[in-house]
């Protein structure tokens, strides 16, 4: 069986363990064997224990099987960060007695998700078990960062990436490695990266940069200032008289042309 977790026993007796890759390909649910296997490897010895974990996440029942049994252990508990603790990983890394973070390392906070098929009601009873499960997720992230419930869960609703200084700054972890605090930088930023944040700024910069309409404002013809356009009245026909009638003669000429 592929495992994603290594044990290594150190020359002064303590052991460390190595999480690296997802966590569980398959899940833990209904699954009596996996779990029981790393449960009979980490009371193998009840000294401390140092956990390397690098991992995108994985199997959030995993994950949560894997927290309880980390806070069982009577040894102390020290998680290193790596590379990353995303997702999944993150819930692990709470139950660590003291988390440190390579100053290259993130850490990544997200809601939980599944895949659901059904009618609404079967659809209603997925959204409810997100909820449920998201909930239980705050749970670990708040008796490690003692961080309001509102507060994660808006981290979580923006699938929020953190730096080493960040995640410090937020208690997520307790130490970020090979450095003090007199060797960090004025200006060496904590930051975050929130994904809908960041589409939303994106889609606001887009949408500011594009060319307004123009008002088209159609030509009309010059007039004076005071003097208002008005139709001109159809000219009346000249009436007849004696010095603009029509002779007959000249009339039979015009005829005879015609001819």
């Amino acid at each position: 069986m592929r495992h994603f977790w290594n044990w290594v026993r150190n020359d002064d007796e303590s052991r460390t363990l190595y999480l690296d890759g997802v966590i569980a390909e398959e899940s833990w649910f209904s699954d009596d064997i996996t779990p029981a296997m790393f449960k009979e490897e980490l009371f193998a010895g009840n000294g401390p224990i140092t956990i390397h974990l690098n991992s995108p996440g994985g199997d959030c029942i995993a994950a949560s099987q894997i927290y309880t049994m980390l806070m069982d252990y009577p040894g102390d508990v020290t998680i290193q960060i790596d590379g990353m603790a995303a997702s999944a990983a993150s819930v692990i890394a709470m139950a660590g007695t003291h988390v440190t973070m390579s100053p290259t390392s993130l850490m990544m906070i997200h809601n939980p998700f599944t895949m659901a098929m059904g009618d609404t009601e079967e659809m209603r009873k997925a959204i409810q078990l997100l909820d449920e499960v998201k909930e239980s997720i705050i749970n670990a992230y708040q008796i490690k960062t003692g961080l309001s419930r509102e507060k994660i869960s808006q981290l979580m609703d923006s699938e929020t990436w953190m730096n080493a200084l960040k995640a410090k700054e937020l208690g997520f972890c307790d130490e970020v490695l090979y450095t003090g605090a007199e060797d960090l930088p004025d200006d060496m930023a904590a930051y975050t990266f929130e994904r809908k944040s960041a589409a939303a700024c994106l889609m606001n910069r887009v949408i500011a940069s594009m060319p307004k309409p123009q008002n088209v404002v159609k030509d009309e013809p010059e007039h004076p200032p005071d003097v208002v356009p008005t139709l001109e009245e159809p000219k009346k026909p000249e009436p007849v008289t004696p010095d603009n009638r029509v002779k007959a003669a000249d009339l039979e000429k015009r005829l005879s042309l015609l001819k």
